[in-house]
């Protein structure tokens, strides 16, 4: 089963939501560390009913409007569940298109590297201002038993990524203006 699948039924595990609605969580909640495209969440949702993993109601808007609410069965409950109870057996590097660059900079002149870098610098501390913002919205951390405290564990550890990021391009960047 593709990740896509995971994250929709984990959202659904959650709560029940429209398609809209998982696009939005998407776009504001797991922007950190997943994306998915409108036009990949709904052939998704799709699949997931046609396994019986997901079940949906119409609900009418206005006099014409019909909207999909989307709701994890049990069988999607259990399939879901262990998964995500499983230990992953190794890590999977995630493709990352500036540092496969940053690899072939030797064929690029030094001061075309440096504005790589420079580039890259720019967009992590943007997303690391983002990352710091978006952490304003917890005045403490979460308590256990509270489901924010896995948005916050996520988002501190993209506050942490960002922040050893910029310390490494940084570094990066001092080591090719020595030349």
């Amino acid at each position: 089963m593709a990740t896509l699948e995971y994250a929709i039924l984990g959202l659904l595990r959650r709560k029940e939501m429209s398609g809209y609605q998982l696009k939005k969580e998407f776009e504001n909640n797991l922007f950190e560390f997943y994306r998915a495209e409108h036009s990949q969440i709904y052939p998704e949702l799709k699949k997931l009913n046609q396994k019986n993993f997901v079940t949906f109601k119409i609900l009418i808007s206005g006099n014409v409007l019909e909207k999909k609410v989307y709701q994890i069965t049990d069988e999607g409950a259990i399939y879901f569940d262990n998964w995500l109870k499983e230990e992953q057996e190794k890590y999977i590097v995630p493709k990352d298109d500036f540092k496969l660059k940053l690899y072939f900079s030797d064929l690029i002149s030094n001061d075309e590297r440096i504005k790589l870098i420079k580039n890259q610098i720019n967009l992590h501390l943007d997303k690391l201002k983002l990352y710091k913002n978006e952490l304003k919205k917890f005045s403490v951390i979460p308590p256990i038993e509270n489901n924010e405290l896995s948005d916050y564990l996520v988002l501190y550890g993209g506050i942490k990524r960002e922040e050893m990021m910029c310390d490494w391009l940084k570094e990066c960047l001092r080591i090719v203006s020595k030349k």
